[in-house]
């Protein structure tokens, strides 16, 4: 992992969402495979950032505070990642707490859908794999694979948990430009997420006149064509350029490894300044 070394990863996740490593576990993946920096990006919750950084003191790793907020845009779920908001904002708290709330109860509404379609599923067990974390889809699609539905979990999200399959149920409808603005009113600096993943390239001036910050120009899931065309519309709008591998750990249904993809460490002053212009 010499290519991640003195490098930052501003796209993770872990247990208090989707992903299979606790902060701590994390924190310690990071120095394992040398990264400068590692932003925490749970979706709708921004409780794995105070343990990371409790994890990492002492250390050489910066813990960036990020979150990755779900958004719907025609039809399209659409990601906006925020970072160095204020911790204690209580709008954005406030946000964030509807966004989970709406997660419980739209994993409810997929098991009702699945088990009359044949596929029943325990709730108690779905709310036990989530753990601690913010509900979703990834738990719904491990209990599939855990009663022996489907082999795995990238199969149990083609077979039964995306739009038009009989366990999809739509998603509470937050805008991109809704997101973007909450970000900002935290202080914090809002970037647009793998926007090579939605396809959708005239997002990207509407959010810049809406006060997106950045563009997550390098992914795990952008082959080098997008990352150049990215970077192309990231210079002509204005953006910061910044990138992560979006980990999940491991036994998820995304396999990119911590560090896979990384920006300079430099990018995490430039979201600094930008925070602190704010």
């Amino acid at each position: 992992m010499d290519e991640a070394r003195g490098r930052a990863d501003l796209h993770s996740h872990t247990t208090a969402s989707d992903g299979s490593l606790t902060p701590e576990e994390l924190v310690a993946e990071a120095l394992r495979v040398g990264l400068a920096a590692v932003g925490i990006c749970d979706h709708d919750t921004v409780d794995a950032v105070g343990p990371a950084q409790a994890a990492a003191e002492g250390t050489a790793l910066l813990v960036v505070p990020g979150v990755e907020i779900n958004t719907t845009y025609d039809s399209l779920e659409v990601h906006v990642l925020g970072y160095y908001y204020r911790p204690a904002d209580f709008d954005l708290a406030d946000l964030l707490a509807r966004l989970r709330d709406e997660r419980h109860s739209r994993v409810r509404r997929m098991l009702q859908r699945l088990e009359q379609a044949g596929y029943p599923l325990r709730l108690e067990r779905v709310l036990e794999l989530s753990g601690e974390g913010a509900i979703g889809r990834p738990h719904v699609a491990r209990a599939l694979v855990e009663a022996g539905y489907v082999a795995s979990e990238r199969e149990a999200f083609t077979h039964f948990l995306v739009p038009g399959k009989p366990g999809y149920v739509e998603r509470y409808k937050l805008s991109p430009r809704e997101a973007v603005q909450a970000v900002l009113a935290a202080g914090g600096v809002p970037v647009l997420a793998h926007p090579g993943l939605v396809g959708r390239d005239e997002l990207i001036p509407d959010l810049a006149d809406a006060g997106l910050v950045g563009l997550e120009v390098y992914h795990t899931d952008h082959t080098p064509e997008q990352a150049r065309h990215y970077l192309t519309l990231a210079q002509r709008h204005g953006l910061l350029v910044t990138g992560g591998s979006d980990f999940h750990g491991p036994g998820h249904g995304h396999q990119s490894r911590l560090g896979q993809v990384t920006v300079p460490v430099e990018t995490v002053a430039r979201l600094q300044e930008a925070a602190g212009r704010r």
